[in-house]
């Protein structure tokens, strides 16, 4: 029984768990079995954490046994190893941080899952230090598409999406800069949250790009996405980024459906630069949702060169000293993007910081008139691995930087975003569609997603891996 209870949704695991129908100690003992049997083909773990994973088992069957709630009771789980794991290295999925001393407490949002009864399964695969879109690392190989081990997971949230897809873990915890829970999410079929910016701690994760990172929940379900992001919300002064706000249950809500709810499709931008599974998929949630209205986001173009100014300057920033010091041990691909973030003229970025606070009022015009936008999460189905370059709107362009074309304008101001799952008739592959709402308005999302959900327009499934 615990073996098919992994398969199902988190929500499914916490109960069963609490009702005493399967123990926590036997949904890990199966999590561990399948990771085991399934990893060596998939790349998900960098820092697999079984030891601690029973010891955790072991205390929430007790902490059940003596009447306690718990959440996400015996739910077991795994992040992306940009996070804290007392006991583990943080790599970054880098191969400096490898001569890092292990972390010495768990990041906040680590702790958070703990005291809600989840079990860590260990760290996961990712692009090097978050710079990817992928999920192909250089140094810890690729983490690989459970529906088709011969492409991309997506990045740089990668191996966070492969565990969840292949069934080795209900749910993980992955970072969102540009798009790095939202493309694996599309990539891998799954339901991926990225919050409000500000919403949830970053203390205890290493950074990318200060003003852009997120951090947020995967998952098979858009209920087991509420259910983690309310086990998340917790104010924590380590994270001076943090906007304190009350937190918001979303659960209770999450089935209150769409009803006045004002929802468009966005037009302009959104419709030019993907390929037709992009727009279908789109139009297929549109259409389960009664939607006919279309919208447009202004200068969203703009915003994706702004976002990638941002970036690529901060983060070489960020990566200086390292550079000087040790530039022979960075992925190649992954020193030229912060090299040449490193050249950025600082007029560049102070203008992009410019159109930032235009952007970021446009966007609240917008959604005086909307509450909720739809946009493709990736401009295509998942690509073989390797792949360099594609063609979109007719014109040969490199592979790597185009996935997150959609993604990046809604993440330089922060909006919540819930990307869906879609699966067009006849498609042997999932693509994304994202759920937008404006700021602080994740229920919204959630709402939406949820919908689809239950009337069966979108789904995520184990794969078959």
């Amino acid at each position: 029984m615990s073996g098919e209870l992994l398969l199902r949704p988190a929500g499914e695991i916490a109960a069963a768990v609490t009702t005493g129908a399967v123990s926590a100690r036997e949904i890990t003992e199966a999590a561990i079995a399948r990771i085991e049997a399934t990893d060596g083909k998939l790349g998900a773990f960098t820092d697999p954490t079984f030891g601690r994973a029973m010891a955790e088992a072991e205390k929430v069957d007790a902490a059940v046994a003596g009447g306690a709630t718990l959440p996400l009771a015996g739910v077991p789980y795994a992040v992306k190893n940009l996070f804290d794991i007392a006991g583990v290295t943080t790599r970054a999925g880098a191969r400096i941080n490898d001569d890092h001393p292990p972390a010495k407490t768990d990041a906040t949002l680590v702790r958070q899952m703990t005291a809600a009864g989840a079990v860590m399964l260990g760290g996961l695969n990712m692009g090097e230090y978050a710079y990817d879109f992928t999920g192909e690392n250089a140094h810890h190989g690729a983490s690989l598409n459970p529906h088709d081990p011969t492409r991309m997971s997506g990045g740089s949230s990668g191996g966070s999406g492969t565990a969840v897809a292949s069934g080795m873990v209900a749910a993980s915890l992955g970072s969102d800069t540009n798009g790095s829970i939202r493309v694996p999410s599309s990539f891998c079929g799954l339901f991926g949250l990225k919050p409000t910016f500000g919403r949830l701690s970053r203390a205890g994760s290493f950074p990318f790009c200060a003003s852009l990172d997120h951090l947020g929940p995967i998952a098979r379900s858009a209920a087991d996405l509420a259910l983690i992001f309310d086990a998340l919300q917790v104010d924590d002064p380590a994270d001076p980024a943090q906007i304190r706000r009350p937190v918001l249950d979303m659960t209770p809500g999450i089935d209150d459906g769409i009803d006045g709810l004002r929802i468009a499709v966005a037009g302009g931008y959104f419709r030019e630069r993907g390929l037709p599974e992009a727009y279908a998929a789109v139009d297929h949630v549109a259409k389960a949702l009664g939607v006919d209205r279309e919208g447009v986001v202004p200068e969203a173009a703009r915003a994706r060169g702004a976002a990638y100014l941002i970036t690529t300057s901060e983060s070489s920033n960020l990566h200086l000293g390292r550079l000087r010091q040790r530039a022979g041990d960075f992925d190649p691909d992954t020193r030229g993007r912060l090299l040449s973030g490193a050249m950025v003229p600082a007029a560049w970025t102070i203008q992009a910081q410019r159109f930032r606070s235009w952007f970021r009022e446009a966007m609240r015009k917008v959604f005086q008139d909307v509450d909720i936008i739809l946009a493709p999460a990736t401009p295509f189905h998942a690509l073989k691995s390797g792949t360099k370059t594609v063609t979109l709107d007719g014109v040969e362009m490199p592979a790597r930087p185009n996935i997150g074309i959609f993604t990046q304008p809604i993440s330089f101001v922060g909006l919540p975003v819930v990307a869906v799952p879609v699966w067009l008739p006849g498609a042997a592959l999932p693509i994304g569609v994202q759920v937008i709402a404006p700021a602080w308005r994740e229920d919204w999302a959630l709402r939406v997603a949820r919908y689809l959900e239950a009337t069966g327009a979108v789904s995520a499934p184990v794969a078959n891996s």
